[in-house]
């Protein structure tokens, strides 16, 4: 989210002492997760909101994420920087798009506390702006080279390969390069194919259709509930969908604060997606979520949230409130749920089909949430049980310190591994079976 979300909400609190997170597999449940969740009402308008934040610590020799009980976990690459999204191509080589918010002077007071707040927990800064392309050539499931595979972008974040073209879904666009397999660099320029407006959510996804004709990608909103008018909105809040053929791009599906990771669901062929839903109403209001997306369906933002509930902070609309669609399966309150990836029953021990969701944990709420990597179990194309730790460990015990925080996830090129990027532990991990 942007800054100006906390800008236009007054004083913020920070610090103090962290609370401890309910592991999700103590068999607890949490009140704003699952298909159908007790959400809290909302704060009353004019709510002072919460700025809480662990610092960045990263990762000491020898120490790695908590892996569930039959899983382990080993480094398969470090040192990178701000790793945020990954893609496997066929060969086996991985690329890691390394992105990060860009620092920026603040506005006033309150923007110079959230910002200072930011930069200690290294979630701002200077942007690498480039994708590195990690190889393991032995198969012990360590890279052991790393080159620049792309340089020179803006913020990239989604990638996709067909055929011999290479797409990045960098914060202003998605661009088209010409990929020779097995190549470990790119130089040739680009061909920009749609053009994105940047800032607020800057990240963009992108998921090719099973068929290879079309890519999606998540467009994030400016603000937190349009406080600057709807108007610096439009085209905004949503999930394209670009014809490859045509080059034809329209608005799949709307009303998606910001909408990151992107998945098919095999069995039925459906779209899912995880998103961030908006500030200031409490830790639990509303939840974050991953749901199915139809074909031209709106989800509420910002008139509403979680199906019809209004939100009164926004000037409103009672058609689009009425044609709001509920999601599927509530994540938690401010959990930064930001990478998917359908995994297959089999793919780990223990584990039936079902997605991976890398949570990158939350920074405005008065009890830490997310900084995880779960699992939700599905059944006939749908969520079908409780979620599950697949990594943890990402806070100190205090949760004043992150070691890392997790975000995009997929697929090991194996088929029988998990790789995650890490954002401020630097890393990507690989998990299999024990």
């Amino acid at each position: 989210m942007s800054f100006s979300d906390l800008f236009a909400r007054g004083v913020a609190l920070i610090g103090g002492a962290a609370i401890h997170m309910r592991r999700l597999t103590d068999g607890s449940p949490t009140p704003a997760w699952g298909s159908a969740p007790s959400i809290p009402a909302g704060r009353p308008q004019g709510s002072i909101p919460t700025l809480k934040m662990p610092s960045a610590k990263g990762w000491e020799p020898g120490h790695t994420p908590i892996a569930a009980p039959g899983l382990k976990v080993n480094a398969f690459a470090a040192g990178l920087d701000h790793p945020r999204w990954i893609e496997v191509l066929p060969n086996g080589d991985v690329l890691v798009a390394e992105s990060s918010s860009l620092d920026r002077p603040p506005r006033s007071v309150f923007d110079y506390a959230m910002i200072t707040t930011m930069r200690r927990a290294a979630a701002m800064g200077v942007s690498a702006n480039r994708i590195t392309l990690l190889r393991d050539q032995d198969g012990d499931g360590v890279a052991e080279t790393r080159e620049v595979f792309l340089k020179d972008q803006s913020q990239p974040f989604g990638m996709a390969l067909l055929g011999d073209t290479f797409y990045v879904g960098n914060t202003d666009g998605v661009v088209a390069f010409a990929y020779t397999a097995g190549a470990s660099s790119i130089t040739a320029p680009g061909r920009k194919l749609v053009t994105f407006k940047p800032a607020g959510h800057w990240t963009r996804s992108l998921l090719k259709s099973p068929d290879g004709r079309k890519l999606y990608a998540g467009v994030g909103s400016l603000t937190n509930i349009a406080e600057q008018g709807m108007a610096v909105e439009e085209g905004r809040a949503a999930i394209y969908e670009l014809d490859l053929e045509s080059g034809r791009a329209r608005i799949f599906a709307s009303g998606l604060r910001n909408a990151v990771g992107l998945a098919w669901e095999p069995t039925t062929g459906v779209l899912w997606t995880v998103v961030n839903e908006r500030d200031g109403l409490g830790d639990e209001t509303p939840p974050d979520y991953l749901t199915s997306v139809r074909d031209g369906g709106f989800y509420g933002w910002p008139y509403c949230y979680w199906g019809q509930t209004v939100d009164d902070r926004v000037p409103q609309d009672p058609a689009m409130v009425a044609k709001a669609i509920t999601p599927d399966y509530a994540l938690g309150g401010h959990t930064a749920s930001l990478g998917l990836c359908w995994v297959p029953a089999g793919t780990l021990p223990g584990f039936p089909e079902g997605m991976a969701i890398g949570q990158h944990g939350s920074w405005n709420r008065s009890k830490l949430s997310g900084y995880k990597l779960v699992f939700i179990p599905f059944a006939n194309g749908r969520p079908a049980g409780s979620p599950v730790d697949i990594l943890s460990g990402f806070l100190s015990a205090d949760e004043k310190e992150a070691y890392g925080r997790p975000v995009g996830v997929t697929l090991g090129h194996d088929r029988r591994s998990l790789l995650m990027a890490d954002d401020v532990g630097y890393v990507i991990w690989r998990v299999t079976g024990a």
